[in-house]
């Protein structure tokens, strides 16, 4: 229940989607409904054709390897992102700040994003690295001493190769094509690493390769500007999520919310020119 009345969360993997959204059309239901799919293109399709018009996709970044109830964690959404798709002259907006309320209030930040512009995103790191982990985690087949050898690389690395691999598939074969999109790119660019060893100074040409990646890695996580109160408007709202925003609290009467975006590296403390 929420304050302006009953809400369902469709809280299954993809595949068990459809299913769910047959019988709440088919049963009249016409209250809000959310998600926590991890592709939101076709779940905002299928709600369309079915004529759930309070629909607001969502998807939270708080996901495991693990599941079941001794999987469980009571600070899971403490400090995730949580997605709150919003399209424009689409999406309700009071819902969505039903929706906002209801998540900032668990400890998640909220991120104003389209359902495209989600899936291209997640294709990039969550998808992908999916299917990335697992190629990893494939070299320790028939080979005991590299499972002897593998240490803090390989765990950081393959975690998620422990997913049941049903729940990834259909993770990624839901959104084949930004994940094909996505994979092409990380396999060009290891192609250009797998380049640099045909050269006569490997280890000089991989340098420049491995710098660009070393310094996004130590940019992130994002440090957060100081919080600033942004009027309700769906145009801010997607810019501040297309700029890597997200909202943190809506007002009480739904008028604003408080808002927080990614320092640039010069602004973070300890940074150059940073405070």
């Amino acid at each position: 229940m929420t304050s302006n009345g009953l809400l369902v969360v469709l809280a299954v993997p993809w595949p068990a989607v459809p299913g769910l959204i047959d019988e709440l059309a088919n049963g009249g239901y016409s209250g809000l409904i959310t998600d926590v799919t991890s592709v939101k293109g076709p779940v905002r399709e299928l709600a369309a054709k079915h004529g759930l018009r309070r629909f607001v996709g969502g998807h939270p970044m708080a996901g495991k390897e693990t599941s079941g109830f001794a999987a469980a964690e009571p600070v899971l959404f403490d400090g995730c992102a949580w997605v709150l798709a919003l399209e424009p002259g689409e999406t309700g907006l009071a819902d969505w700040l039903t929706l906002a309320a209801l998540f900032t209030a668990i400890g998640a930040r909220v991120v104003p994003v389209t359902a495209a512009e989600h899936d291209r995103a997640v294709a990039q790191i969550s998808h992908v690295p999916h299917l990335f982990a697992s190629a990893l985690a494939r070299q320790l087949e028939g080979n005991p001493l590299a499972g002897t050898l593998a240490a803090g690389s390989f765990r950081d690395g393959t975690r998620v190769a422990a997913s049941p691999p049903a729940l990834t598939a259909a993770m990624c074969g839901g959104n084949a094509v930004a994940v094909r999109a996505a994979l092409d790119a990380v396999l060009r660019s290891l192609g250009t690493a797998r380049d640099a060893l045909d050269a006569q100074d490997p280890i000089g040409a991989l340098v420049p390769w491995l710098r660009s990646g070393a310094a996004a890695r130590a940019a992130w996580p994002p440090v957060p500007s100081e919080p600033a109160t942004l009027p309700v408007d769906p145009d801010v709202l997607l810019r501040l999520g297309r700029a890597g925003g997200w909202v943190t609290a809506v007002a009480a009467d739904q008028r604003s919310v408080t808002a927080a975006r990614p320092l640039p590296a010069t602004g973070r403390p300890g940074a150059p020119g940073g405070r």
